[in-house]
């Protein structure tokens, strides 16, 4: 008996808590389902500022709250997707998009993995054959260096 309350209260406990994190959800209602899919497009495809690596569709920041309202205005007032995200990177600069234009000001977003990435291949590949040189080095006796350079002295007569 004393095992089922404890599990009862654990239940309710639980149960509890979890009602407490759960976050309120936005309805909007819209015009037609075309709207409602460029308006999930761009919620998804827009950085939230104020979290960290979060699209705007699963941020509960407040931030998050007032750019989904925003487009959701934009798209009642009949703006196109493309002047609705031209107007997000005017106010809030290319870190709002996901996938930043490929201009001067972005190659380093572009190609910064990849030359982080071929530099420490060139670093780990030197590491390595230092390593194997040492390692060959250190298995040699004395005796097989001697015969090693008499075999490279008779080569070179």
């Amino acid at each position: 008996m004393y095992k089922f309350i404890s599990k009862l209260i654990l239940l309710v406990v639980v149960s509890c808590s979890l009602s407490a994190v759960a976050a309120p959800i936005e309805t909007f209602k819209f015009d037609s389902p075309e709207t409602e899919k460029v308006f999930h497009k761009l919620s998804e495809e827009l950085r939230c500022l104020v979290c960290q690596n979060q699209n705007i569709a699963e941020s509960n920041a407040d931030l998050a709250k007032d750019l989904r309202l925003e487009i959701y205005t934009m798209l009642t007032q009949g703006k196109t997707e493309d002047e609705i995200v031209e107007f997000m990177v005017d106010r809030y600069g290319d870190y709002v998009l996901y996938r930043p234009p490929f201009k001067p000001m972005t190659w380093l977003l572009w190609f910064g993995p990849a030359i982080v990435f071929i530099i420490g291949l060139v670093f780990v590949v030197r590491f390595m054959k230092s390593q194997n040189m040492n390692r060959q080095t250190e298995s040699l006796s004395e005796e097989d260096i001697e015969r090693i350079k008499n075999l490279h002295a008779e080569q070179d007569k």
